[in-house]
């Protein structure tokens, strides 16, 4: 059943009492992603929120750097809202059939129709969700550009054409925006059709401003010190401007430590507090044992900068 939700309650940001938002009423729906701690920004729910309420014939597509938080936007506006999402994540093989279904052996020895992801969310008015969207063949991805519409689906295996549940939404994540990846960062990103491109919004998501990520790491390690969660973010941001690079080229770095990676180092820190060197120690297995030797060395050097006399190795 449908539900309003107030968006103030739901989503702990400032809103006027009158402003809600519709979603589906709490059940057993085992599509409807886990509740995490989450700090929405309000630009980027308000766009989200937005596509929800009234998709218009489109999808909406997020784009952005590694780790900046795009599938988990979704995710946790989908959770509050009670709203199933059918993930997949995508790559150079991912073909269409793999979206609506296929026949497949059951007990009996009998063949049965089991619906794919897609097929799953236009039925039940979930969204569908694609991760890595730019990875997947261009081809492949024509095959859904009347379903984004709202138009009908049809199975070809079985026959059946199945109208769009009000509240089917396809939204996809990409680390470009459809265009290729010239940066070289991102292996097997692909140029996307210009006419499929064309039936989503576009939606930038960045790294969040610095007291959205305090918040973040205070809900995640409520027992460290705010000092050391804002020396954490100063060393994140330090790492991923020299990362993403300035106006005459990439940067000098070929990993970065998203809001991901920021809080996968604060839950290793919590974990491995009673060690000598539990800063560096984790920040190894969060991030730079990725790297090679000599960006290892420069991870290290920007975060002794940030901590001083706190940081050893």
């Amino acid at each position: 059943m449908i539900q309003s939700y107030s968006i103030a309650d739901t989503f702990g940001i400032q809103a006027p009492a009158s402003m809600k938002v519709e979603g589906f009423s709490p059940g057993q729906n085992t599509y409807v992603p886990a509740q995490k701690p989450y700090v929405f920004r309000k630009d980027h729910l308000r766009d989200v929120l937005a596509f929800l309420g009234a998709h218009n014939g489109d999808g909406l597509y997020l784009t952005g750097p590694t780790g900046s938080g795009k599938t988990s936007l979704l995710e946790q506006v989908a959770a509050r809202l009670h709203w199933g999402v059918h993930s997949v994540t995508g790559h150079g093989r991912l073909e269409l059939n793999d979206l609506l279904g296929q026949y497949m052996l059951v007990d009996g020895g009998a063949m049965k129709w089991i619906d794919g992801p897609l097929t799953l969310a236009v039925r039940l008015g979930h969204v569908l969700l694609i991760n890595e969207i730019d990875a997947i063949d261009p081809a492949e991805l024509i095959g859904l550009n009347e379903v984004v519409e709202g138009k009908p689906l049809t199975i070809p295996q079985t026959g059946d054409v199945i109208t769009p549940h009000a509240k089917f939404r396809l939204v996809a994540t990409g680390n470009s925006a459809g265009s290729g990846d010239q940066s070289g960062l991102y292996q097997g990103v692909l140029r996307q059709n210009l006419a499929f491109l064309d039936r989503f919004r576009l939606m930038e998501v960045g790294y969040p401003e610095p007291e959205d990520e305090m918040k973040l790491l205070a809900d995640v390690v409520p027992s460290m010190p705010e000092t050391v969660r804002e020396s954490m973010i100063k060393v994140a941001n330090q790492i991923r401007k020299v990362f993403i690079g300035g106006a005459d080229g990439g940067g000098m770095l070929s990993v970065t430590l998203s809001t991901r990676g920021l809080v996968r180092w604060a839950s290793l820190v919590a974990t491995f507090k009673s060690a000598p060197n539990a800063l560096a120690y984790s920040l190894d297995r969060a991030l730079t044992f990725r790297a090679e030797p000599a960006e290892r060395e420069a991870i290290h050097r920007i975060a002794k900068d940030v901590f001083g006399d706190d940081w050893t190795v």
